[in-house]
């Protein structure tokens, strides 16, 4: 049974910063592609950042420069380093993990607002 379980949402003022981690419970953990997608109200689902099992990354236009993700295969975990926060970056926050098939977290809201 594969379970992503995210932390380190909440609320942040604008410019601040924020570190999300996914914690993977599975098996060769090093051989998904690990992403993080967000979804605001009313929005569909749209990709923030993936990282391969080779540690290629690759982002959202909106986010290039400000956010970074990275993983540590030894904790079985991914991260996504959040900067230079603005209020439309306010949504849940989902872990994916996909080799075959694709599993999801049950997200984290991450809010930013004055």
């Amino acid at each position: 049974q594969v379970q992503l379980v995210e932390s380190g949402g909440g609320l942040v003022q604008p410019g601040g910063s924020l570190r999300l981690s996914c914690a993977a419970s599975i098996s060769l953990f090093s051989v998904y592609t690990m992403g993080w997608y967000r979804q605001a109200p009313g929005k569909q689902r749209e990709l923030v950042a993936v990282i391969t099992s080779g540690g290629n990354t690759n982002y959202a236009d909106s986010v290039e420069g400000r956010f970074s993700i990275s993983r540590d295969n030894a904790k079985n975990t991914v991260y996504l380093q959040m900067n230079s926060l603005k209020p439309e970056d306010t949504a849940v926050y989902y872990c994916n993990a996909k080799l075959h098939i694709g599993y999801w977290g049950q997200g984290t809201w991450v809010t930013v607002a004055s």
